[in-house]
């Protein structure tokens, strides 16, 4: 049996099998829930993943032999709402919400908060992300509670006397830049949400009292915990005498716990200028980072313009920079509608070649000219035209790999400057929430807040250390993208909501991946928009990555024929497999991305999928 199967089924096996993620009216009772371990629907949803059933695949379709995610699978359904997320309980607390009458937005609060507690290696208190809303109304809303550089952060803080790049922008107390997660769920729902706040809190209290440790929880900890045994607060609540919690055993997060009820009871302001700031400040001073409590009561989350593109007739609205999300997915987007993917073929090599060089085009102008628009004047109109898309595109020869060597930066001109998750929400009304949020690595810096319980990010790697280094991603990144006191380092996250061609909510997507997450979200949207997939296939299927430098696409363990890399190499494109092993970031046992999608069919009802490269769970109401 190929690796990445034995991931997938091996985790659960010997329990019962089914044909689909659960959709059910109901959901067990919170309390019930945090005592049970993980059965049934998350079961089936990772031996699905092998074994496969369901209706047939869209003729034209075949995964390569071998791959272990079936095309021939039926998504999830509903017709009264539905959640998808990366973990079963955190899916549970939406769909929770929904059917005590909260909305979308409610719903994707009380899901955030539960995932900082059963997802502790992306799922935060301590990090930040990006989320887009689309209300009934057709309005749409960009959300940005991206980290922000401290007050006292300095350009070239983590270069050594030489000039070299350290890992101080990685492990430790000065990689943890001014936390906007709670600001940002916070400001959605004072905004857009019905429910009380202590109400949304409260399950992600309940579960912080216990939770049955998971195979998911355990397997990010026997991979990366003993970076924590030098930092002694999470050593001692993750790695208790140097090991991860037992598979099963109560997980008990109480200082998270009084961490949350403070937030239930008077929102972020004990978080930015009360008992938790004061307690984040201390940690600071202990490990000789540089965040103080002005940093903390100085924090907003901001209200940006989403981008928005045309693509074969949809309309695709995404999130501005400082996440490079949107821009980028627009500049491959406008290059790649000159030609008819469908009729190329799914994943053929002339497809994949085609969407290569797109990929890597987008890339360079990315790396180059995006950053905190706060501080940096962007040629966005530029970036995003017709006009540009054209100039790149004629670029592209459909035979040949460009070397990214050749490809620079395409502006003429520009002026000068003076372990993430995703998760989604549609409730029964047509309101649509699609949240990505991230600590940058598993665990973040590895950093526990003494006495709050929760990690703190290391997103200060995404700033540009040094122009022409790479990050922990392989990005290499311009000046514009340089580390400056309270502005936000630049981000791959993505949420993603598309209309259909009569401006009727369409897809709401999203996933983490690190430089892979555009990528990724893209040809989700290209296998349901081009090649007429259905939710669960759209996931399910291998994919591929470029991003300029280095100059490699890069597939999924057993993602592609022998045959397709072979004709990928004889154009001129170097290919490489992921590792199957285990890995510190954003591919895990050689597979990319963990995408939560949700699509609405012709008829209003909708269709649901959890990517079981990570152990999701997508659950709907009837």
């Amino acid at each position: 049996m190929p690796r990445l199967r034995l991931l997938l089924s091996a985790a659960f096996g010997g329990l019962p099998t089914a044909c689909g993620q659960a959709s059910r009216g109901g959901g067990r009772a919170l309390r019930r829930l945090v005592r049970e371990p993980l059965c049934g629907a998350l079961a089936a949803t990772l031996l699905l993943a092998s074994y496969g059933c369901g209706s047939p695949p869209r003729p034209g379709i075949a995964f390569p032999d071998g791959w272990p995610l079936s095309a021939a699978t039926d998504p999830v359904s509903a017709s009264a709402g539905l959640v998808s997320t990366t973990d079963e309980f955190a899916t549970r607390v939406g769909l929770d919400v929904l059917e005590a009458g909260g909305n979308a937005v409610d719903a994707a609060v009380a899901t955030g908060l539960a995932l900082a507690v059963v997802n502790p290696e992306a799922g935060n208190l301590g990090g930040g992300g990006f989320m887009m809303i689309r209300l009934a109304d057709g309005s749409v809303h960009a959300q940005d509670h991206r980290e922000k550089a401290p007050l006292a952060a300095t350009r070239d803080m983590y270069l050594d006397s030489a000039g070299a790049v350290t890992d101080r922008s990685l492990v430790g107390h000065l990689a943890a830049g001014v936390p906007g997660t709670v600001a940002g769920l916070w400001e959605a729902h004072q905004r857009f949400g019905s429910m009380e706040w202590a109400a949304l809190v409260e399950p992600a209290i309940e579960l912080a009292a216990g939770f049955e440790t998971t195979t998911r929880l355990l397997s990010t900890l026997e991979a990366v915990g003993g970076k924590m045994l030098p930092f002694p607060a999470a050593a001692r609540l993750f790695m208790p005498g140097g090991e991860p919690p037992p598979l099963g055993s109560a997980f008990r997060q109480p200082e998270l716990a009084a961490v949350l009820r403070r937030l239930g009871d008077g929102g972020p302001d004990d978080f930015y200028r009360g008992e938790t700031a004061r307690l984040i400040v201390s940690e600071m001073e202990r490990g000789g980072g540089i965040m103080t409590i002005a940093d903390l009561d100085r924090y907003e989350a901001l209200w940006r313009e989403p981008v928005a593109f045309g693509y074969r007739g949809y309309t695709v609205y995404s999130v501005p920079p400082p996440s490079s999300g949107g821009v980028t997915m627009a500049m491959i987007a406008g290059m790649l509608e000159r030609w008819e993917l469908a009729e190329l073929g799914w994943n053929s090599p002339e497809t994949i070649h085609l969407m290569v060089e797109a990929f890597r085009r987008a890339y360079a102008d990315r790396n180059e000219y995006l950053a905190d628009p706060d501080f940096v004047e962007l040629p966005i109109d530029e970036l995003v035209s017709e006009a540009y898309a054209a100039a790149r595109a004629a670029t592209i020869e459909r035979d040949r790999a460009t070397p990214s060597a050749e490809v620079r930066p395409g502006l003429a001109s520009i002026v000068d400057e003076s372990h993430t998750t995703h998760y989604a929400v549609v409730d029964s009304a047509g309101n649509a929430v699609a949240v990505t949020t991230s600590l940058n690595s598993w665990y973040g810096s590895k950093v526990v807040v003494d006495g709050a319980g929760f990690f703190l990010n290391n997103t200060m790697d995404d700033f540009t250390a040094k122009p022409g280094t790479p990050n922990q991603f392989g990005l290499v990144q311009g000046a514009g993208n340089a580390v400056a006191p309270e502005k936000r380092m630049l981000s791959a996250m993505s949420p993603t909501i598309v209309e259909d061609p009569d401006g009727e909510l369409f897809l709401v997507a999203g996933t983490p991946g690190g430089a892979s997450i555009i990528t990724t979200v893209l040809q989700t949207i290209f296998n349901v928009v081009d090649h007429g997939m259905n939710a669960a296939q759209a996931v399910h299927a291998p994919r591929v990555h470029h991003q300029h430098l280095p100059d490699l696409v890069f597939h999924e363990y057993g993602g592609l024929p022998e045959a397709t890399v072979a004709a990928l190499e004889a154009m001129g494109h170097t290919v490489e497999e992921r590792d199957p092993g285990p890995a510190d970031a954003y591919f895990q046992g050689g597979v990319s991305g963990d995408v939560q999608l949700i699509r609405v069919l012709p008829d209003g009802s909708l269709a649901g999928w959890s990517d079981p490269r990570r152990g999701g769970l997508a659950l709907g109401r009837r």
